[in-house]
This record gives C-alpha cells, sequence and structure tokens, in this order.
C-alpha cells in the first residue's frame, strides 16, 4: 500500500536489536493471540502505510527464525548489546548514507497495537525540520519522527542513551499530535502485556 505522502519522503526505522530481558525469552519470536509473531506483526504495520522500512537486528540475528526472511532493509548493528542508543544510531547512520528521506519514523519492535490510521496522520505531519510526536490520554508515545535536521544528533547516541536527549534538546521542534490511540503507549515487557495489551509498569 502506497500512502499519500510523497513516497520515501519519510522511511521508518524499526529498532529489534533489544534483549528484552524482562520478557524472559526473546519476545521478537513470540505470538500475539492471532498467531503472528510479535515483530513480524510491528513490521507489517509499518511497511502498509510507509514504502520503506528499515529493520535494526543484532549481528548473530537468524532472519528464518524471526520469520523476518525476504526482508532486505535489515542493519545489523555491531553494538547492540550496548543498549538502544547504540541500535538508534547504527540505523540512523545505514539510513543517512542509503535514503534522500526528509524524515524516518522511529518504531519499537514490541509495539503492535498502532492503528494504522495514526501512523498515516503523523506521517501527515512529517517534515525535514520538525519532530513529531504522538500523544494519548495527555502522554507522549511512540512513534516519534524525527527530520533530517536531527539524524546528526541521532547517529550521535551511544549506550542505552535512547532518544529523550534529543527531545529535551529541541523542544521548540516538537508538533505533538493528539492521537486518541492508546496504541502509541502500548509495548511488551512481560508475557502478561503480549496477551492483554496492559502497558507494564516502569
Amino acid at each position: 500500500m502506497q500512502s499519500p505522502h510523497k513516497p520515501h519522503s519519510c522511511v521508518g526505522l524499526l529498532l529489534a536489536a533489544g534483549y528484552g530481558r524482562r520478557y524472559g525469552s526473546d519476545k521478537r519470536k513470540a505470538r500475539l493471540p492471532a498467531g503472528t509473531p510479535l515483530l513480524l506483526a510491528s513490521l507489517r504495520a509499518a511497511e502498509a502505510v510507509m514504502d520503506e522500512v528499515w529493520v535494526v537486528l543484532r549481528p548473530e540475528d537468524d532472519l528464518e527464525d524471526l520469520a523476518l526472511a525476504g526482508h532486505t532493509r535489515i542493519v545489523r548493528c555491531e553494538h547492540a548489546h550496548h543498549g538502544m542508543g547504540s541500535s538508534l544510531a547504527c540505523g540512523v547512520q545505514a539510513i543517512s548514507q542509503a535514503s534522500d528521506a526528509k524524515a524516518l519514523m522511529l518504531l519499537l519492535g514490541d509495539m503492535p497495537w498502532i492503528r494504522p490510521g495514526t501512523l498515516e496522520t503523523l506521517l501527515g505531519r512529517a517534515a525535514e525540520d520538525s519532530i513529531v510526536v504522538p500523544l494519548a490520554a495527555g502522554r507522549r508515545g511512540h512513534p516519534v519522527i524525527f527530520g533530517r535536521r536531527f539524524w546528526p544528533e541521532l547517529m550521535a547516541l551511544e549506550g542505552d542513551q535512547g532518544a529523550r536527549s534529543v527531545l529535551a534538546r529541541y523542544r521548540e521542534a516538537m508538533i505533538p499530535v493528539d492521537t486518541q490511540d492508546p496504541g502509541v503507549l502500548l509495548d511488551v515487557d512481560t508475557p502478561d502485556a503480549l496477551v492483554t495489551g496492559v502497558k507494564s509498569p516502569h
């Protein structure tokens, strides 16, 4: 499906190189009630509204084991074990070298319940010099769209430092979008959350 926005003006970056230790096993392969593996469900949701989605994985990951065989835009992050910041920097670096996109949508591999309409709404606000942030019940969620202006900042991240520091540094560039979509807040940290969609306490 080709979305209404200009093709490739915004690409997706799906982070899936984490270890999810709170879950107790590799949650990326855990199956949703409908039978689809968690990571694949999150990827399909993104691919339904974007022409180009990149997935960041660990160096040793087996694509068939993760049900991702055939997906060519894979980034293997050598420093994935250092944390989300390292994986994010690795993914943005790869995209910046291969794509002329004006923005990227940062997605997490354990958030499969975001509505397609929400993703389309966010894509409609994407711009090179802005950061688009979804809200639900007054809370900031995911995914976040970063204009290309901010990619150098993302590529400088390391360790377990996520993108919060970039958001804090460029508050004036943030465009909050009220989505009325609880899926922007729901991730999977425990097996119970996989079944119920209930947000795990942090």
